[in-house]
């Protein structure tokens, strides 16, 4: 009897050996490829995770630090923040929408859907940059204070993740016209699922804490 083992066994012995989820069907190199985009996204979305508590931690140290500059009552716009809430928010349920869409292998409703959600996150970035320059025109820079540079600070970056997020929106959109409801194009639009419900994580935080808290 020959000693000696086929391929498949070494790779069935292999498979007993390093137990865990499968991350894709297919070749070692294709699975390889698939742990690393998946390790890769996770480690960013942790530090995302580690940015975003430093930075609501130091507009907590420094939210009392108005030097004699405007405050939250002079310079704040509960309804125009209402209305940026209101554009986020509503995303994540449009993005809902396209998921469903892509799990029931309709890549046109999908598109329709990621569409909207784009123009939503266009409408809360237009808003946004109306609140700085209106801020701006009641005196309040990053310089006037402590205050005003963490809160500049805090949502300028939240900012401009979203940007970034609605620049993944449009590769997706051509992934999907490219490639339809293929399973890559599936696993890549659900990482962008997660990182965008992040994102309206993070806001509701900036409108309990920052806005609400400090109008209270």
């Amino acid at each position: 009897m020959s000693q000696t083992l086929t391929q498949t066994e070494l790779d069935q012995g292999s498979n007993q050996q390093h137990p865990g989820p499968e991350i894709a069907r297919g070749d070692s190199e294709t699975g390889r490829e698939d742990e690393t985009e998946v390790f890769g996204f996770w480690a960013f979305m942790m530090s995302d995770a580690i940015i975003f508590t430093l930075l609501f931690a130091t507009f907590g140290v420094l939210r009392q630090g108005l030097a004699g500059g405007p405050g939250p009552r002079e310079l704040f716009s509960l309804p125009l923040t209402a209305a940026e809430t209101a554009a986020l928010l509503t995303s994540s349920v449009t993005f809902g929408v396209a998921s469903l869409g892509l799990q029931a292998e309709r890549p046109g409703r999908a598109i329709f859907w990621l569409a909207i959600t784009f123009v939503l996150g266009a409408i809360f970035l237009g808003l946004e940059l109306y609140e700085f320059h209106d801020i701006f025109s009641k005196g309040g820079t990053p310089q006037t204070s402590g205050f005003l540079s963490a809160w500049f600070t805090l949502l300028a970056t939240h900012g401009l993740h979203v940007t970034f997020g609605m620049g993944w929106l449009i590769l997706i959109v051509v992934q999907l016209i490219l490639y339809g409801t293929e399973a890559q194009v599936g696993q890549r639009m659900l990482r962008l699922g997660i990182f965008w419900h992040f994102l309206d994580v993070v806001w509701v935080g900036i409108f309990s804490i920052v806005y609400l808290g400090t109008l209270a």
